[in-house]
């Protein structure tokens, strides 16, 4: 059975507070995982510390820390910390991002991103063990230090997100699990099979490495306005967050939309994304629509082989009514 998570938004939230209610809100509607973005808005380690506080049984983490910006060690360190502060309910996901964040906000070389992802993930799993760090790598050497205090009694899950085939299969070989994003069900299926090589290159089973992809979604009596909202979304990550959006869905059987999607975002021609994100190929991207509408395609997202979590996200022009209706309607006790 596919599980159901929460992607919370990084636009809908004029306060920490309310970050918070959608959290508990997903916690009474039966989410299993509340995940928190980071992106160039509030850091998510002071708004988890938050949510972990104000729940009690729902799962949390972020989704995802890049790994250019925190040291392997302060991952190691702030995972500790926030696995005892939500009594063992963290799960956290790592990943490289892209050039448009770790140099235009970090101001950080976005170098040699795979082979940092996996340094990262091994560097932050040996800190967590309480084991010294001793680690000499391409793009990390470090030693002589361990956690002061003691490893957490329930282990933290080291995840990495990717999109493209390496990254894939750095997540099966390496991580604990693999978060998806912009994939439609066939490049969704297309992926796995880099995951199960992945899998295999390690010596590992399927069962080590869930899958978790995380979806737009927008519920609304109004359909047409739900699907508006998605396709603009859709629009902002592939015309406007670098390359790594437009060439995974150009992979994906669509690189004609790709570039003509990128073309009308960046000449600010946003009323074009009604034409080129049609609602065949909408449907293939997010979850938006009526609530009828919207649960019948839930329904076929959840039933595809190999996808073990489904994580609900948010278009950027959601506001707080949209993302409370959708987390209801949503709601796997629904």
């Amino acid at each position: 059975m596919t599980a159901r998570t929460l992607h919370l938004p990084v636009a809908a939230a004029e306060h920490v507070d309310h970050l918070v209610e959608y959290a508990r809100r997903g916690e009474r509607g039966g989410y299993d995982h509340a995940w928190l973005p980071e992106t160039w808005g509030r850091d998510a380690v002071s708004v988890l510390t938050r949510i972990a506080d104000e729940t009690a049984t729902i799962g949390l983490g972020p989704s995802v820390w890049n790994v250019y910006s925190r040291s392997p060690a302060l991952v190691g360190q702030t995972a500790a910390t926030l696995q005892e502060i939500s009594d063992g309910r963290l799960r956290v996901a790592v990943g490289p991002s892209g050039p448009a964040v770790v140099e235009g906000w970090h101001g950080e070389s976005f170098d040699r991103p795979l082979r940092r992802t996996r340094e990262f993930v091994e560097i932050v799993r040996t800190v967590l063990s309480g084991e010294v760090a001793e680690y000499d790598g391409e793009v990390f050497t470090l030693g002589g230090f361990r956690l002061r205090c003691d490893p957490p009694e329930t282990p933290v899950p080291i995840e990495a997100a990717g999109m493209g085939p390496k990254s894939v299969e750095l997540a099966g070989r390496f991580a604990d699990g693999w978060h998806a994003i912009v994939l439609t069900p066939d490049g969704l299926r297309d992926r796995l099979s880099d995951l199960e090589r992945g899998i295999e290159l390690g010596d590992r089973s399927r069962g080590d490495v869930p899958v978790s992809l995380s979806i737009p979604a927008a519920v609304s009596p109004d359909g047409e306005r739900a699907r508006e909202q998605c396709r603009n979304h859709i629009g902002f990550y592939v015309g406007a967050m670098g390359t790594f959006y437009r060439d995974s869905l150009a992979r994906q059987g669509h690189e004609e939309a790709a570039q003509a999607i990128a073309e009308a975002v960046a000449n600010r021609e946003f009323d074009r994304l009604e034409t080129l994100i049609d609602d065949p190929l909408l449907e293939q991207l997010a979850i938006a629509g009526t609530p009828a509408e919207a649960r019948a395609q839930l329904d076929r997202w959840e039933s595809i082989d190999g996808l073990d979590e489904l994580a609900i996200s948010f278009p950027r022009e959601a506001d707080r009514a949209d993302v409370r209706r959708t987390i209801d309607a949503l709601a796997p006790g629904e």
